[in-house]
C-alpha cells in the first residue's frame, strides 16, 4: 500500500471512530438531555450535532468545484435551539456523516494535493481533511463530556473504565 493510500485509510478510520464515539454518547441521552444547555454560552448536544451535520454537508458537497462554505448554509441557524426528536437528530446526523464518507471514499492518493477552498482560503485536500478532523474531534469531545455529565452514575463508559487499565492491559497483552 502506498503512503497516500495508507493516509486515506487512516483518515477514514479516524472519522469512523469519531462517529462511533459520538453515536454511542448520544445514544445514552434522552430527548430532554439532548437539549440541555450546560451554561449560558454553551451549546446543547442537539445544537452541536446540528452544527456538525451542517458543516459536513457544506464542506464536503461538491468540494472540488465550490467553496466549502456554501452560500445556502445557515451556520448561525445551526446554533439556534430548535426542538428535534432523537430520531430526527439521528437522521440529520447521518446525512452529514454520509456526505463526509461519500466524499472521502471518492478520493484517491492523486487527489491529496489538489487545491480546494474553504471560506475563500486555499487548502490542499490533506489540509482540508486535517482541518475537518480536528473540528469534528473537538465537537465529539464536547458531546461526550456533556453526555457524561448528564448521565452521572448511569454513564456507560466508551473506553476503558476508570481503575480498569491494568485489567485491560492484562487481558489484551496476556500479562
Amino acid at each position: 500500500m502506498s503512503m497516500g493510500q495508507e493516509y486515506l485509510k487512516a483518515v477514514r478510520g479516524r472519522f469512523n471512530q469519531l462517529k462511533d464515539l459520538g453515536d454511542r454518547a448520544v445514544a445514552q441521552l434522552n430527548e430532554q438531555e439532548l437539549h440541555h444547555v450546560p451554561a449560558p454560552e454553551s451549546n446543547s448536544v442537539a445544537v452541536i450535532v446540528r452544527h456538525l451535520s451542517g458543516n459536513m454537508i457544506s464542506r464536503w458537497t461538491d468540494f472540488f468545484t465550490t467553496d466549502g462554505e456554501k452560500p445556502d448554509r445557515n451556520r448561525d441557524g445551526e446554533y439556534e435551539t430548535v426542538p428535534v426528536t432523537k430520531d430526527e437528530l439521528k437522521e440529520l446526523s447521518e446525512i452529514g456523516w454520509n456526505t463526509l464518507f461519500r466524499a472521502l471514499e471518492s478520493l484517491d492518493e492523486d487527489d491529496l494535493l489538489v487545491e480546494l477552498y474553504i471560506r475563500g482560503e486555499r487548502h490542499t485536500v490533506i489540509e482540508a481533511m486535517e482541518r475537518h478532523l480536528s473540528h469534528v474531534a473537538s465537537h465529539i469531545g464536547q458531546i461526550v463530556y456533556i453526555a457524561k455529565m448528564l448521565r452521572g452514575g448511569s454513564w456507560v463508559t466508551l473506553s476503558i473504565p476508570k481503575g480498569q487499565s491494568e485489567a485491560y492491559r492484562a487481558k489484551t497483552f496476556g500479562q
